[in-house]
């Protein structure tokens, strides 16, 4: 994007699904990226920091003429069982990194102009056929607790006067990883279906327009705070599963029973498969994005 060019955008979480598909769009765009690594740095591109310590970056003069961040870092949600060790995990990798880095551009000299932090729709917790826009309030559960001290580290940036913007992420879509890469094995098989009764609400969005959707926030001064990055239309998990089936030519008779999803998985089952999200991309619509891919069916054929 001609908005960008010549500018630096200084990333965290490269490595990741999101982070992987974004650094190649800035660098077919031709925009400069600086990463920041937890190892010690081998490109020139690459930035070391410790999240960690209390001096996480050594240097503050590698930041200098940084003009936007995107912060990524967080713990694999669906890695392990949502242990009591494992949840302090995924909080500090979440709400303690954004600490360090928002601490990090507060002490600069001219801090960038914008920082987009990941966020999810998980902070609206399970609110049945509700729907869900950016002006709704928070809900209940761990993941909305976690957004919410997430949010709140971030929005500490709005001190040295950086545009906040809060990426509430719904159900990425992408061959390349996350919940489809982990769906594909078990309806290829014949065996997917939908989860517990399949009326909760299924709030996604394609990695393409994700992409699209956060190149289009960076140059869009007019987007801060909460933006909901989901397609407009969701569908309930049965749909998910017969349209998914379906791209496949499979059948998708097998449901799971919730009862078998919370013996396995424990909290995370009730935490994250089984809450229903109603969610609509308001913010995104009004600051005039458009969606290459509205609908499920046309995203998962041109996935899959």
């Amino acid at each position: 994007m001609t908005e960008l060019s010549g500018k630096t955008i200084l990333m965290s979480g490269s490595s990741g699904l999101i982070g992987t598909s974004l650094l190649r769009a800035f660098t077919e765009t031709r925009v400069k990226t600086a990463r920041l690594v937890r190892s010690w740095s081998h490109g020139t591109d690459e930035i070391s920091w410790d999240p960690t310590s209390a001096e996480p970056i050594a240097d503050l003069s590698l930041l200098k003429g940084v003009s936007a961040v995107v912060h990524l870092s967080g713990a694999n949600l669906s890695a392990h069982r949502w242990t009591p060790a494992y949840k302090k995990e995924i909080v500090e990798s979440r709400v303690g990194t954004t600490r360090a880095l928002v601490n990090l551009l507060k002490k600069l000299r001219k801090p960038p102009e914008t920082l987009l932090c990941a966020s999810a729709i998980g902070i609206y917790g399970h609110r049945g056929d509700e729907i869900l826009n950016e002006s709704s309030l928070p809900g209940q559960g761990f993941l909305a607790d976690t957004c919410r001290l997430w949010e709140s580290e971030a929005d500490r940036a709005l001190e040295a006067s950086i545009r906040v913007v809060h990426l509430r992420f719904g159900i990425v879509l992408s061959r390349e990883g996350g919940a489809l890469k982990q769906m594909l094995p078990v309806f290829r098989a014949g065996l997917g279906g939908r989860l517990g009764n399949g009326r909760q609400w299924m709030s996604w969005i394609a990695m393409h327009d994700l992409v699209r959707a956060v190149l289009h926030i960076l140059v869009t001064d007019s987007l801060r705070g909460p933006v909901n990055l989901v397609a407009p239309i969701p569908v309930r998990n049965r749909e998910f599963a017969v349209v998914f089936a379906h791209a496949l030519r499979r059948p998708a008779a097998l449901p799971t029973p919730a009862i078998a999803l919370r013996a396995v998985l424990g909290e995370i089952a009730q935490g994250a498969l089984l809450a229903s999200t109603r969610v609509v991309p308001e913010r995104l619509a009004a600051s005039g994005f458009h969606f290459d891919f509205p609908e499920l069916s046309a995203a998962l054929r041109t996935i899959l």
